[in-house]
């Protein structure tokens, strides 16, 4: 058989190549090689970015597309629109990996800007959508919000370059908005017919608005259903996530699919109220009790000796993962989905805090805790969650249940933002930043004015002392995205290369004094960004001028 010609390159990677190489060395597509070709490159390169930036790949010419569908949100002010311009310019980096030299990485502050167009209701200018796309094709965390802004109009785009479908992907129907809710025809249709990708977006959107809905939908098909399918389908129910999911939940623990089981108890274990969780409450009271007889009370555990048919019902996974105990590891997961008011009634009628500082007896204590930790995180509950964090200003960074930095992380998020915020506050006075990042990624941003204090105070501690500044480098990253703009002022001082001591590390002050330039330079940028987003005066705003008398 002949073999099939490889596919030729496109025609901009071509250019780019003879660029690169230069026209001596290889002649662009469609040039003739002599004196002319760097000019004849120009000017294909500049044809080509003409068509790239029509969004529409050159074709035979068929019938012309339907026009876009209008965008009656209010347009983006000037200011606004060039900055967003700057913005995607910058998508591709312009700074490499190292970070040096005080000029923002505004790439990075793309999410944020998109979030904040979103919040006053803006619509994207058309000229800017190529490169939105091109963006949130790149980045899937600029994705919800990218296509928020962009609107019907990228919707539009999508459907003539392949390069974005999955604008169409993640949209339901390739629509911008959810059928309305008297449309079942519709809704039933999208459904049966639609794309997975598709079933799982409009799924997701409609559990959001009306869970019942959503719920009964997912009923008329789950028979029919791939094991995998399942799954996901299952997983967008943890959206409004209450009692009345439990009859179905409940069918869900009988299915094929082990993992289909799995998620199904872990959710019903989220709800405290479930028949699920009163038997992995019942079966956590049999393995964990106070000891009075000894001269201070204690935590004892009698771990499960079996796993037996009723408990791999209840989404018990009977085989640990290697080098784990069979018995710890089952006793982990049925404290994890026993409710934590259970233990309340069970231990004595102490409170979340007395019972983490009880000791548990024979080296169960990391199990122990560390399952609280999971169920706290799980069943949302605040009080458990500060028992288990403890007092940001104790001696170990470890705290008295969580087994991690990671665990603590998750144990903050249970909290409002405010408590989170000077907690981690607190952490960062007593143990620095060094153990910091983590739980910094879980505060609201901006940060709140104590939070931002003490993550400035703890740098520069470090540069005053010498530390080696490369390690400070994703504090600092992240300080640029979230210390309050309002701020600015305050850290101008810093930004002045530094005494460095004798045993600092070479070349430290300069790296801090850009740094801290970078910092200021970059929350000023943040705050003209938010001001260039405030609409203007409307007609009705301006005062009248008094005329000549």
């Amino acid at each position: 058989m002949p073999r099939t010609p490889a596919p030729a390159p496109p025609v901009w990677e071509e250019l780019v190549t003879a660029a690169l190489l230069g026209t001596e060395r290889r002649t662009p597509p469609g040039c003739v090689p002599g004196p002319h070709a760097p000019t004849d490159l120009l000017d294909a390169a500049a044809v080509e970015t003409v068509r790239r930036r029509a969004a529409l790949r050159p074709a035979r010419s068929a019938e012309h597309p339907a026009p876009a569908p209008a965008d009656h949100r209010p347009p983006l002010p000037e200011a606004a629109a060039r900055r967003l311009a700057l913005l995607l310019t910058d998508r591709a980096g312009t700074g490499g990996g190292s970070r040096r030299g005080s000029a923002p990485d505004l790439m990075e502050l793309l999410p944020q800007w998109l979030a904040a167009a979103n919040d006053h209701g803006y619509a994207a200018p058309p000229e800017s959508l190529p490169a939105l796309l091109d963006a949130a094709r790149g980045r899937t965390d600029l994705r919800p919000a990218a296509l928020e802004f962009a609107g019907p109009r990228a919707l539009w785009l999508a459907r003539l370059n392949p390069d974005w479908r999955f604008a169409l992907r993640a949209a339901p129907g390739g629509d911008t908005t959810l059928p309305r809710s008297e449309d079942t025809d519709r809704i039933r249709r999208l459904w049966e017919e639609g794309l997975f990708a598709e079933r799982v977006a409009l799924l997701s959107a409609l559990r959001a608005r009306r869970p019942a809905d959503a719920r009964e939908l997912l009923t008329t098909t789950w028979s029919t259903e791939r094991a995998e399918d399942r799954l996901m389908f299952l997983d967008s129910l943890r959206t409004g996530l209450g009692p009345d999911d439990e009859p179905f939940l409940e069918q869900a623990l009988a299915d094929r699919s082990r993992n289909v089981r799995a998620t199904a108890a872990e959710l019903l274990s989220a709800l405290p109220s479930s028949a699920l969780a009163q038997r992995m409450a019942a079966r956590a009271v049999s393995c964990v009790s106070v000891d009075r007889t000894r001269t201070a009370p204690a935590i004892v555990v009698e771990a499960p000796h079996e796993c037996d048919a009723g408990m791999e019902r209840d989404g018990v996974v009977a085989k640990p993962p290697g080098g784990r105990g069979e018995r710890s590891w089952w006793l982990g997961q049925l404290l994890e989905a026993a409710p934590l008011t259970t233990w309340t009634g069970r231990l004595g009628g102490r409170a979340p805090r007395e019972i983490v500082a009880l000791p548990v007896a024979d080296d169960w204590q990391g199990e122990v805790h560390a399952a609280w930790c999971r169920a706290a995180v799980r069943q949302r509950d605040t009080a458990w969650a500060r028992a288990l964090l403890g007092s940001p200003t104790a001696p170990e960074a470890g705290g008295p249940g969580a087994v991690s930095l990671a665990e603590r992380a998750k144990l903050l998020g249970v909290l409002a933002a405010g408590e989170r915020a000077d907690w981690v506050a607190g952490f960062i006075a007593t143990h620095g930043l060094s153990e910091a990042f983590q739980l910094l990624g879980v505060c609201a941003v901006p940060w709140a004015a104590p939070l931002g204090r003490a993550v400035v105070d703890a740098l520069n501690i470090a540069r005053d002392a010498g530390n080696y500044p490369w390690s400070f480098s994703g504090v600092m990253g992240l300080a640029e995205r979230c210390l309050d703009p309002a701020e600015a002022d305050r850290f101008d001082g810093l930004s002045a290369i530094p005494d460095e001591p004798e045993d600092a590390s070479p070349g430290a002050g300069g790296y801090w004094a850009e740094a801290f330039q970078r910092l200021v330079t970059t929350l000023r940028l943040r705050a003209a960004m938010a001001e260039e987003l405030e609409p203007g005066p409307t007609p009705e705003d301006v005062p009248d001028t008094p005329g000549p008398r």
